[in-house]
């Protein structure tokens, strides 16, 4: 494994931004370039993935994984911020609410839902981010979002908190559902912490801190092994040579998990187009990110390049 080409899992500890661990991290392995691949607030911990070098090149393909949270929801005060950093709005009283009421309403949440992103978020409106005009006091319409929540369980329950675990698509807001439960229960209620404890194959089980990080190689990801949610395609000499020059691949090539070549062109079997999948070289190493497409000039099935890796 290159030592700099690296996805880093972190447990992000509390009060800290996500930009903030990204910089420590970065320093720490002296990186030219570093991202990471899905925001935690500063009240939220757990994991965050980091690239470094080369692998800023693939944040997009790790931030769109899906996620799961553990959250604390307080019930009975609505605060501006959605949780327990803001100004208090509002203080109902929730004692008559059992946990099967609870338990009802969160049901209520699970599926495809819709969002709107709360004020205080980094969402860019116009080229401004939304909390720099929630800072002003100011407040403007959010187009909603559309996110899935594919389960919730309770696993704490103890008035006025209630902790459950969350299983999400990219692009879900838990503090405004934690709002948004506390609305549907006519109490109010805000999120008191967060932690994300997976995110696609990344455990928090396999996180460390970022002092950690140098002795837990099991935080330590390559490239490739980041990746693995994609398929892998292993290219022959001709296309691999075409691909690496940014050509699209239209000529024979080979795949382990169902692929068909046919006649010197490529059939895509149990494939939507539009999917994205790792290149390999023959001799299995990876060099880019490809896009399955369908070739308008005939009926052979190519892939365009989406991403390459410089030699390493």
């Amino acid at each position: 494994m290159d030592a700099e080409n690296v996805v880093i899992n972190l447990n992000k500890t509390e009060n800290i931004s996500s930009q903030r661990a990204v910089t420590k991290v970065k320093r720490l392995f002296s990186a030219g370039k570093a991202g990471h691949a899905g925001t935690l607030d500063p009240i939220a911990t757990g994991v965050l993935i980091i690239c470094l070098n080369e692998a800023t090149k693939f944040t997009r393909f790790l931030s769109d994984l899906d996620k799961e949270y553990l959250v604390r929801l307080k019930l009975g005060e609505k605060t501006d911020t959605y949780d327990s950093t803001g100004r208090i709005l509002k203080k109902t009283d929730y004692t008559f609410l059992k946990e099967i009421d609870i338990r009802k309403t969160l049901d209520q949440f699970t599926g495809q839902v819709k969002q709107i992103p709360p004020m205080y978020s980094a969402v860019k409106m116009n080229g401004q981010p939304l909390y720099k005009l929630a800072r002003k006091g100011i407040e403007i319409n959010r187009p909603e979002r559309t996110v899935n929540i594919y389960k919730m369980e309770i696993v704490y329950f103890a008035m006025p908190y209630v902790d459950f675990r969350i299983s999400c698509s990219k692009g879900t807001y838990i503090r405004t559902l934690c709002d948004d439960v506390g609305n549907a229960l006519g109490v109010g209620a805000h999120m008191v912490s967060l932690v994300r404890t997976k995110v696609g194959i990344f455990r928090i089980e396999n996180s460390a801190s970022i002092e950690d990080l140098k002795c837990r190689k099991d935080s330590i990801y390559s490239i490739d092994s980041a990746i693995s949610h994609l398929r892998e395609v292993i290219l022959d000499e001709d296309s691999y040579y075409k691909a690496r020059n940014g050509m699209p691949v239209v000529s024979p090539w080979l795949d382990r998990e169902g692929f068909e070549r046919s006649e010197g062109w490529v059939s895509c079997k149990n494939v939507n187009f539009n999917q994205y999948v790792r290149l390999k070289s023959p001799d299995n190493i990876l060099f880019g990110i490809g896009k399955i497409k369908k070739n308008k000039n005939n009926y052979d099935d190519i892939i365009e390049i989406e991403r390459l890796l410089r030699t390493l």
